[in-house]
């Protein structure tokens, strides 16, 4: 059931990263923040290429995307909170068909570049592959969502965005009059807006295949002028349709409330107060704005770092609190719109992926994502470079180590 799940989320995120790729342009832009580490084996890019490059493109290209296009870099601080390693190592085996496979069958057989299981908040396995080490940064793609969605509750907590409930065309007031009139932050969050959408990336004339290519005129925001256009198809609240603009106007909502770049934010409220050990990139759009639901580069450790941050209730390691007190419940809980949209295999809450279970993920296509199961206190990592954007055989391969990896710990 798990991998049927999986399967389905793949799907619904391809024609989103596929937009959000299409408007970036190789990084020679003033926008562009050049890298420590220079990438001279990486592929020269080319308008929407990330989607299609080879394997050896890849390799090259997914730890260096700050050298190949614009991208912010997010500030690391200066201390750095340890992972303390666990005494006993995790081993285990999982079955692909009829086959017994290994860790080291898992990494070098459906192109793993990291692999990272935190059990109570150790490092209990730490596996790379592709040429990646510890210090090496790996593109999230759209887990980058979840780290935007965390910002907003970070923003309520410093009263940035008052509510939730707010009409998002208080923060955005280009929306005002559009089908955006009415619509709350909430909505906008959880996909259920009732604007119409095109995600039909196939049709060239869909809105996922054009909105990206929208100007900014006179230093306007490109997402707010776009999503305006859109015509009403349902009451706000009513239906779930996954829709990438919507992702990229929380960005703007951010950029609105906070008055910083979504990377300044990243840095002062989660990135140093978390001690992460890596810089972190970000990276921009054709208007010099962070991509809110796209491509955070970041080392495999931060990303563990993150999600048991989240897992936790979103609180530092002192007990402070970054987000309200119900964020995390609220984010990791499937709205009823968006359970029957999937057919009741899985669900979206605030910019997170629901399962069955308790378990919750942040996703990107070609295997990236974040696995969070609070009742086993188990976070798995994995960063790749799958063959397809949503390659279902690797999809199903990674669900069956997790699932795997959990039962272990669910017998004892």
């Amino acid at each position: 059931m798990q991998a049927c799940v999986a399967t389905r989320i793949l799907l619904i995120r391809a024609a989103f990263a596929a937009a959000l790729l299409s408007g970036l342009q190789p990084a020679h832009s003033a926008d562009a923040v050049a890298a420590p580490s220079a990438a001279s084996s990486a592929p020269a890019p080319s308008r929407g290429s990330v989607l299609f490059w080879n394997f050896e493109q890849q390799k090259a290209g997914y730890p260096h995307m700050e050298d190949l296009y614009p991208a912010r870099l997010v500030k690391r601080g200066a201390v750095v909170t340890p992972l303390p390693v666990a005494a006993k190592p995790l081993e285990v085996s999982f079955k692909v068909g009829d086959e017994t496979w290994s860790i080291d069958d898992y990494m070098s057989r459906n192109r793993a570049a990291g692999l990272l299981v935190l059990k109570d908040g150790e490092v209990v396995l730490e596996r790379y592959g592709l040429g990646q080490t510890p210090q090496m940064r790996w593109t999230s793609f759209s887990v980058a969502k979840s780290f935007s969605s965390t910002l907003v509750g970070a923003a309520i907590r410093d009263g940035r965005i008052k509510s939730l409930e707010d009409p998002i065309t208080a923060y955005l007031p280009g929306l005002k009059g559009s089908a955006y009139e009415g619509v709350t932050v909430r909505q906008v969050l959880n996909m259920t807006s009732g604007a119409r959408w095109n995600e039909d990336y196939g049709d060239p004339k869909s809105d996922v295949a054009r909105f990206g290519s929208e100007p900014s005129v006179n230093g306007s925001d490109p997402v707010v002028t776009y999503m305006a256009r859109l015509p009403r198809e349902a009451a706000p609240g009513t239906q779930w349709v996954y829709k990438t603009g919507e992702t990229n106007l929380v960005g703007s909502l951010l950029r609105a409330a906070t008055g910083k770049t979504l990377s300044d934010y990243l840095s002062e409220k989660l990135w140093q107060p978390l001690g992460m050990e890596g810089d972190a990139y970000w990276m921009l759009d054709s208007a010099g704005a962070e991509i809110a639901g796209c491509c955070l580069s970041a080392t495999l450790r931060d990303y563990g770092r993150f999600a048991l941050f989240f897992m936790h209730g979103a609180r530092l390691a002192h007990g402070q609190q970054v987000v309200p007190e119900s964020w995390v419940e609220q984010a990791t809980t499937t709205t009823r719109e968006a359970t029957e949209g999937l057919q009741g295999r899985g669900g979206y809450g605030l910019q997170w992926w629901t399962t069955r279970s308790k378990a919750y993920r942040a996703s990107g296509i070609f295997g990236q994502g974040m696995w969070i199961d609070p009742e086993l206190n188990l976070v798995v990592v994995t960063q790749s470079a799958w063959p397809g954007a949503t390659d279902v055989p690797s999809a199903q391969i990674r669900q069956a180590l997790i699932d795997a990896i959990a039962a272990q710990y669910r017998k004892h």
